[in-house]
């Protein structure tokens, strides 16, 4: 039998360093695919089913579409890596209250989309910079800024540039470690994604953190808290790594 391609093994989702304690993946996802890594508490109480361009688990429903290229909404529950493809978005950026941000931008952010005849899409992402406390990995509203954005289904439904206090921009590709939640949006509850994230990140050395952390939220005010659908997500990489012949790797920092 002739040795495994490399084409072979990076298309592996999955390798295993066998004997170690630090059992890690040794490729990333394609974009737009995603790799379960985990859970937390109970686990996922159910797997996410694509329905039409909508989704379901359990009692959680996203009833608007992602963006075209957008991995599948990782269930409350899990945690997974996931390689998203750039994506053209509209944005808000400000500093303070994230809860009241959110609703001053929510207006000025659907009447854009609506000028330019772009339906609603899911998920609506906040982006939090420079507000990470250094001792305690939780995001604090007196630190840094926040973008908030709507984003296009398609890069190609409009331009670029400004539109007032708007600005389009398009996303550059991106690899993150995401965690599943179900509950009332807010910062109590992206702090609570980041704990689990950032102790997943201590478990795991052969991985960091690159970058600010950001949410999905995928529901709308008419969803009940109990059922609101959401991620909390940390840009992440491997540390530096050589894949040998059989799968298995090296690690230095």
């Amino acid at each position: 039998m002739e040795p495994l391609s490399i084409n072979i093994l990076v298309s592996l989702a999955v390798i295993l360093f066998q004997g170690s304690p630090q059992a890690r993946l040794s490729v990333l996802p394609a974009v737009g695919k995603c790799v379960r890594l985990g859970t937390f508490g109970s686990g996922p109480a159910a797997e996410p089913t694509q329905v039409g361009e909508f989704w379901k688990c359990g009692r959680c429903e996203i009833e608007a579409p992602l963006p075209i290229g957008y991995p599948a909404p990782t269930p409350p529950g899990a945690i997974e890596l996931k390689s998203y493809p750039s994506v053209r978005r509209a944005e808000i950026s400000s500093t303070g209250s994230t809860a009241m941000g959110m609703f001053a931008s929510f207006w000025p952010l659907f009447n854009h989309i609506k000028s330019r005849e772009i339906a609603m899409t899911s998920p609506v992402e906040m982006d939090y910079r420079g507000m990470m406390e250094p001792n305690s990995n939780q995001l604090n509203e007196k630190n840094g800024s926040w973008t908030m954005s709507f984003l296009y289904r398609e890069s190609d439904m409009g331009p670029t540039g400004k539109d007032g206090t708007i600005t389009v921009v398009d996303t550059t590709p991106i690899t993150v470690l995401s965690v599943g939640l179900k509950g009332a949006y807010g910062l109590k509850k992206t702090n609570e994604g980041l704990k689990i994230l950032n102790e997943w990140i201590v478990a795991h050395p052969a991985w960091r953190a690159v970058g600010d952390p950001r949410t999905f939220s995928y529901n709308g005010p008419a969803v009940r808290n109990g059922d609101k659908w959401s991620e909390v997500q940390l840009p992440i990489e491997l540390k530096s790594v050589v894949l040998s012949s059989n799968g298995f790797e090296n690690i230095s920092d």
